[in-house]
């Protein structure tokens, strides 16, 4: 695995490469808001290993080992922004063949991607990814916020990302919670993926309803797989890895046939 910081259009990524499989796709893993590299622990790898393909992890400018972001203000088309600059570091390192893996707005991240990109990328895995802004999206964005103000949550964040804690929370929960982002909606681009797709979402998501999952399989134009868990949050790949490993692993063997 290369470790390294990579300069992109003056933004600098920290990545985590490893090319070792030939002609093989390499899975992009997308963290989450509040996420990072780190975060991701051993999934990653063992992902890699049982699917015998390459693997890429990076921290988002703002996060983990990554530059600072130059202002926690974001526009209402952040994510787009961010497929976009995705789309920069595979370009960089050669990757044409990406199986995007991304959480929550990895997650979306990654049908943007899709979507804007199709040469690129080979396959989707969208765990608990948003199209659009739910009440129970705002309702666990603003139980973050006041955990942040009442217990130890920066201290926690501190170890993952220094000290760039600050500027990532206001920019993830300032975003969420302004009334001109209630309208954020990318159902318009779900078209545009021709790709296959797999969509993870636990039955208990604290941030979205199950309509993020069906509204989504709906409305791409290349098949769709939804594998919805039980009594699951919104992060399966860390309460049921064993679980997510497995249907992940099943969906990356049929894409040999492609």
């Amino acid at each position: 695995m290369i470790n390294n910081l990579i300069e992109l259009k003056g933004k600098r990524l920290y990545i985590e490469h490893n090319n070792s499989f030939e002609n093989k796709p390499t899975i992009v893993f997308l963290h989450d808001s509040l996420g990072c590299t780190q975060l991701w622990r051993d999934f990653p790898v063992k992902l890699a290993e049982a699917s015998q393909c390459n693997v890429l992890v990076y921290d988002r400018l703002g996060y983990g080992k990554s530059g600072a972001m130059v202002t926690y203000e974001r526009p209402n088309n952040y994510m787009e922004l961010e497929a976009d600059l995705l789309n920069d570091l595979l370009a960089a390192l050669n990757i044409n063949n990406a199986v995007l893996f991304g959480h929550s707005d990895g997650g979306t991240i990654a049908l943007i991607t899709a979507s804007k990109y199709p040469e690129n990328v080979k396959a989707v895995i969208c765990e608990a990814g948003h199209i659009f802004v739910e009440d129970v999206t705002l309702k666990g964005v603003s139980d973050a916020l006041e955990a942040y103000k009442t217990t130890n949550l920066p201290e926690r964040l501190q170890k993952y990302h220094g000290d760039k804690v600050e500027m990532l929370f206001k920019a993830w929960t300032e975003t969420w919670l302004r009334t001109s982002y209630r309208d954020w909606n990318v159902e318009y681009l779900l078209k545009n993926i021709m790709c296959p797709l797999l969509f993870i979402q636990g039955e208990a998501d604290e941030y979205g309803t199950l309509d993020q999952l069906e509204k989504t399989i709906s409305q791409v134009s290349g098949t769709a797989e939804k594998y919805i868990i039980p009594n699951v949050g919104h992060t399966p790949h860390k309460e049921v890895p064993e679980l997510v490993l497995n249907r992940a692993v099943e969906f990356i063997d049929t894409l040999k046939s492609i």
